[in-house]
């Protein structure tokens, strides 16, 4: 059986289970706002899965002619929440003056855990800024290089289509260091 048609045969067992209960159980008919948590929720809990129980060594392993490695995907995670999240949105200063490029690097104190660590708590940040918002309408307390002030609808939009590109990247990598593939 397909990995394609296994999760089909998954998909459709739990409708079935579900049916009556939660009429919406893959939240397709979701308001805007929880769809656009729940897929970057997603992503987010992706990208740990993917370096979650690597070793230092493996982590921290370049993988691109461009110097990327799965660590230093997850620090630039973390680093682009709270830039879009908290610096431009909310009007804070809490990433410093960390050039993008630089951003991707990994500290010779970082471990998988403290990073993950770092993640984590720059996610739930950005939650609370989402859920603090009356509205995703709402325009950013700072203006963007090149966007001027956005919403936080393009925030959210921006941050999911981020994070998902890196949880592609790490998906090859993940399969390239030790086989594992999936979510």
């Amino acid at each position: 059986m397909s990995f394609v048609s296994e999760l089909g045969s998954i998909f459709s067992a739990l409708r079935a289970r579900l049916r009556g209960q939660n009429p919406d159980v893959l939240g397709v008919r979701k308001p805007e706002r929880e769809t656009l948590n729940g897929f970057a929720d997603w992503y987010r809990q992706v990208v740990v899965n993917k370096v979650d129980g690597l070793s230092r060594d493996d982590a921290t392993r370049v993988m691109t002619p461009t110097g990327l490695s799965p660590l230093g995907i997850v620090k630039h995670l973390a680093w682009a929440e709270t830039g879009w999240f908290r610096d431009t949105f909310g009007g804070e200063s809490a990433r410093g003056d960390v050039p993008v490029d630089e951003s991707f690097v990994v500290a010779p104190d970082d471990t998988v855990e403290s990073v993950i660590a770092s993640y984590r708590d720059a996610c739930e940040h950005s939650r609370r800024v989402v859920r603090a918002a009356p509205l995703l309408d709402k325009l950013s307390a700072r203006e963007s290089s090149y966007r001027g002030r956005t919403s936080l609808r393009w925030i959210l939009i921006h941050m999911i289509e981020e994070t998902a590109r890196h949880a592609g990247h790490l998906d090859i990598m993940r399969e390239q260091i030790d086989g594992r593939t999936g979510d």
